[in-house]
Parts: C-alpha cells; sequence; structure tokens
C-alpha cells in the first residue's frame, strides 16, 4: 500500500475522533445559518483560499456560501506577492467592505500557521461585528512561531470554534531524501468544511428546511437558476 495514503487516512481519522465536540457544534452553527436563511462567509488567503472555494458553487455544495475571493491573496497574481500581501494590515477591512454581510451570519477563515495578518484580521472583523468565527488551522504550527499581527494575537486565539487540522509544522506527513513531503493541510480543511456542512445540512433537514443544494451543471435535467437568482443580490461572485 502507498505510504502517503496510509499516513492521510490515519490523518483525518485522528482529527475526527480528537475533535467531535467542535465538529457538532461547528454544524450546529451550519444548520442555524439554512434554518434562519443566513450565509456562511469563507476567507483564506494561499492555499487555504481552496478550501473556503470547496463550498462555493458546487455540485452537491450549499448556495447560502460566499467565498470572499479576493486576486491580491490568491496564488494567481503571483505566488510571493500573495505570500507578502497576506502579512500587510489593514487589507481586511477592504475586502469585508465590498461583501454584504450580516451579523446573523456565520464565517469561516482558514489559515494553516494562524499567523498572517488578513486571517487574523478577517476573523477579528467578524468578531467585531456579530458574527460567530469557525477557523480552521493548525494549532501546532500556530502554537510553534510567533504572530505577524501587531496585536500579538494569532487566529485560534480569536475564532469562536477551533478546528484544528493537526497538521505538523512545515505541512508534510512525510520525508523523502531528507525532505519533508507528503502535504496534508489542503485535504484536512476540505474534510473538514465538508464534514460540518454535510452534517449541518443533515441537521436543518431534520428541522423540515427545504436545503438550497446546487446541482451539476454537466447533468440534464436540472437547473440552478432558481438559487441564481434568490442569492445572486447577496454573494458577490456568484
Amino acid at each position: 500500500m502507498f505510504e502517503y495514503l496510509n499516513k492521510i487516512k490515519a490523518h483525518l481519522d485522528d482529527i475526527v475522533q480528537d475533535q467531535e465536540a467542535c465538529i457538532n457544534i461547528a454544524a450546529d452553527w451550519i444548520a442555524q445559518t439554512l434554518i434562519d436563511d443566513q450565509l456562511i462567509h469563507t476567507f483564506g488567503t494561499g492555499h487555504s483560499h481552496m478550501i473556503g472555494l470547496e463550498l462555493f458553487v458546487r455540485a452537491g455544495g450549499l448556495a447560502n456560501v460566499n467565498a470572499m475571493l479576493d486576486s491580491i491573496v490568491m496564488t494567481s497574481e503571483g505566488s510571493r506577492r500573495s505570500a507578502e500581501i497576506e502579512r500587510i494590515e489593514g487589507i481586511s477591512d477592504i475586502i469585508w467592505d465590498q461583501h454584504t454581510i450580516d451579523p446573523e451570519d456565520l464565517m469561516i477563515v482558514i489559515s494553516n500557521s494562524g499567523r498572517n495578518a488578513m486571517p487574523i484580521e478577517m476573523a477579528m472583523r467578524a468578531r467585531a461585528e456579530g458574527l460567530k468565527v469557525i477557523a480552521i488551522t493548525s494549532l501546532q504550527q500556530s502554537k510553534k512561531y510567533p504572530s505577524r499581527h501587531s496585536s500579538g494575537k494569532k487566529l485560534f486565539e480569536i475564532a469562536d470554534i477551533v478546528l484544528d487540522n493537526h497538521v505538523p509544522p512545515g505541512d508534510g506527513l512525510m520525508r523523502i531524501d531528507g525532505n519533508l513531503t507528503g502535504p496534508v493541510s489542503s485535504i484536512a480543511g476540505m474534510m473538514l468544511i465538508n464534514l460540518i456542512a454535510t452534517e449541518g445540512m443533515k441537521k436543518a433537514a431534520a428541522s423540515n428546511v427545504r436545503l438550497p443544494v446546487y446541482h451539476s451543471q454537466n447533468i440534464d435535467g436540472f437547473s440552478n437558476d432558481e438559487l441564481y437568482a434568490l442569492f445572486a443580490h447577496r454573494i458577490k461572485h456568484l
């Protein structure tokens, strides 16, 4: 059997076994957004933005998700450039102000290190505006290194609920020829975000809520037009 596959399977099991209570609370909060017709906002920089994007406008995904995408923090505009920008204070407020966000909405901030300014300030702004904040981060990585924000705080110290991805410093599960490799943060984050989303959907469905779920656009006989019309005025990138 392949080493990476074995390590990934064991890693994902460890995450869930260690955090069942937090996972259930996060799922409850997602269910409540569905019951109350509120939005789930996701934010991450660099590779972490892909974890938030995983929930956004996809087959089988929820329509009440607003991924706070911005080219300045995505690697498509230059990987080194985005890495520098995510350390600059004040930019998160600019991005925030371009979105429609209600105090009863839910915010999910993803940052493996949890030490850079942008995810920290996005969580701070969300808390200040009254939103509940879920963080997906590595506690082991975050606690090992100092914050890069003037407050001295890290993401896990700001969020209401922390989902620890258990990723070791350096984001690798294997060593090959002396090199740390076998990245795990993306897979761990996507598992966690889909786990809390699907569990939240089950809880909301049990309350007789009609789930706003997208169908694949590549399967005949289905249309997402009704959902697009319902959320287009509330979600910037729809």
